[in-house]
């Protein structure tokens, strides 16, 4: 790295080096790159989403683990920090749309990047409708105004918040249609927002402490009587966390649009990471420290939010509590555009429906703008089938965050093949594990493998909460995964692999117009 240009994050020699990367998996350099440092770390901690997640799922932690389940916070951090070092490589060496995707196709063969693509694209679709729901937990809190359908308890709970997060999906299918500038733009000023919000929100909190530290050790007795004792009630009570802090592979998913992203992404990953599990970690034990009464019942059914308002008063807890709507704005937007460009890095290998209008770059706004639409309009959908089936939706949800656990093993265990086999090298002067890379990426295959199957436990706490226990409910994880998966590459097997390879209009050396159709290429 003695070349001068190469410390020039908008230097030729830079893009030089990135669409080389991304000639190397057959494609052409077609996205602008206008996206600088700040907005690929923006787009990782905006998926991730200190305020949302923490704010959505801390009642779950309490009810099921007590205040001893903030432990689990540091431990999911350590796992998903395994799999971010691998992420990192990855990135360093092929920063490019829909990473995830493009990164099992390379390591594992074509086979296994469409069913790590399509586990991907599936989750993401299901995400954004469950974060469109946290509009429902926050806004009516701020104001009865935004409880359009009845007074909130029951069916017009669920039917208001289809309501809102039809809104919340539609503005963020604009403004992703309009072009990655205004998206980062938006998505900037939010994780400013958030960051700053965040940070007040520990100070404040600080200020109110009643009790000391050891309450991270207060289990409130629960998991007793039952086979693994309090070992399986931090389990359950540890996916609060598992459903919090993954999507830090967003920042290279905007790989061609970040100017050098081959130095940017791989810090971009690592940074949002840490900042997330810094005040995230800091939010929650805050919040025990401080809240009025540990034993309310209010704090395992309203969460941080009845922390906010009984702890710092109505006025100073509703402009928390707008903070919280800006994050789960931010976090919405990041979702949808880590989908579109999933989609898009699909559709340009011929690997999905109407690829050719999937794959499209929109001339003027530079940016796919179908995949926005039809990813949008499929999130709405799902919302749609909330208003009479919630807990089925609520299995549904839970399933894509695994789906997303083995999308991200779909990467790490073809890349431990690649090093086990010696076939795996980082590029050369950029982010490298070096000698620490075997044991790193073997901690991230045995860490995916443990959370997935944690995540999938046939427990009526997350899978049949509500109602008359059924079977299939309990064993919803494995169903739904197995329809998903096995549908999917049936369709893919029998169809699409033989229209796979990359459409001629995208195919490296290309020129910048042409008819679609498939190159005689196949898929690297």
């Amino acid at each position: 790295m003695t070349d001068p240009a190469a410390s020039r994050p908008d230097s030729g020699a830079d893009h030089g080096h990135d669409d080389e990367a991304i000639a190397e998996l057959g494609y052409k350099p077609e996205l602008k790159r206008t996206l600088g440092n700040f907005h690929t770390f923006a787009a990782g901690i905006s998926y991730i989403s200190i305020l949302t997640g923490t704010f959505q799922l801390f009642y779950f932690g309490i009810a099921h683990g007590g205040p001893a389940y903030w432990w689990s916070w540091p431990m999911v951090f350590l796992g998903q920090l395994m799999v971010a070092l691998c992420f990192c490589e990855l990135a360093a060496r092929y920063p490019v749309a829909g990473s995830v995707y493009n990164w099992s196709k390379k390591l594992g063969g074509p086979h296994i990047g469409w069913l790590g693509g399509w586990m991907m694209l599936t989750a993401t679709m299901v995400s954004l409708s469950a974060v469109a729901l946290a509009y429902q937990v926050t806004l009516p809190q701020i104001s009865s105004w935004f409880q359009f359908i009845g007074d909130g308890t029951g069916q017009s709970a669920a039917e208001n918040a289809v309501v809102l997060g039809t809104i919340l999906i539609t503005f963020t299918t604009l403004v992703n249609a309009f072009g990655v500038k205004l998206m980062a733009r938006i998505n900037s000023a939010g994780v400013a927002i958030e960051l700053i919000a965040a940070i007040v929100l520990i100070i404040l909190l600080a200020a109110h402490v009643t009790r000391g530290p050891g309450v991270v050790l207060n289990t409130f007795g629960l998991g007793s009587g039952t086979n693994l004792g309090y070992f399986g009630a931090f389990l359950t009570a540890a996916l609060a966390s598992a459903y919090v802090m993954y999507g830090f592979d967003t920042a290279s998913s905007l790989g061609e649009e970040s100017k050098d992203p081959g130095r940017n992404a791989p810090r971009a990953i690592l940074r949002a990471l840490v900042a997330s599990f810094l005040i995230g970690g800091l939010i929650l034990l805050f919040a025990l420290l401080s809240v009025p009464d540990l034993h309310s019942a209010k704090l395992s059914v309203d969460g941080l939010q009845y922390v906010v308002l009984s702890t710092l008063g109505s006025t100073v807890g509703q402009i928390v509590l707008w903070c919280v709507v800006i994050a789960i704005t931010v976090c919405e937007l990041a979702v949808h555009t880590a989908g579109i460009r999933l989609a898009f890095a699909m559709a340009r290998d011929n690997n999905l429906p109407a690829a050719s209008l999937l794959a499209k770059v929109s001339p003027r706004f530079q940016t796919p703008v179908l995949p926005a639409v039809v990813i949008g309009l499929v999130g709405i959908g799902i919302l749609l089938i909330n208003v009479n089936q919630p807990q089925i939706f609520s299995v549904i949800t839970s399933i894509a965050i695994i789906m997303i656990y083995l999308a991200y093993l779909a990467v790490t265990l073809p890349m431990l093949f690649q090093r086990l086999r010696g076939n795996w090298t980082p590029v050369k002067g950029r982010f490298s594990l070096g000698r620490f890379g075997l044991p790193v990426n073997v901690l991230a295959v045995l860490w995916g493998f443990g959370m997935s199957l944690n995540l999938a436990w046939p427990r009526a706490a997350v899978y049949n909460a509500t109602g008359p226990q059924h079977w299939y409910l309990r064993w919803g994880a494995f169903l739904f995964i197995g329809v998903v998966a096995i549908g999917g590459f049936t369709y893919y097997w029998f169809v699409q692999r033989k229209r796979t390879g990359v459409l001629a209009m995208h195919a490296a050396g290309a020129p910048d117009s042409g008819s679609p159709g498939s190159s005689s290429t196949p898929t690297p």
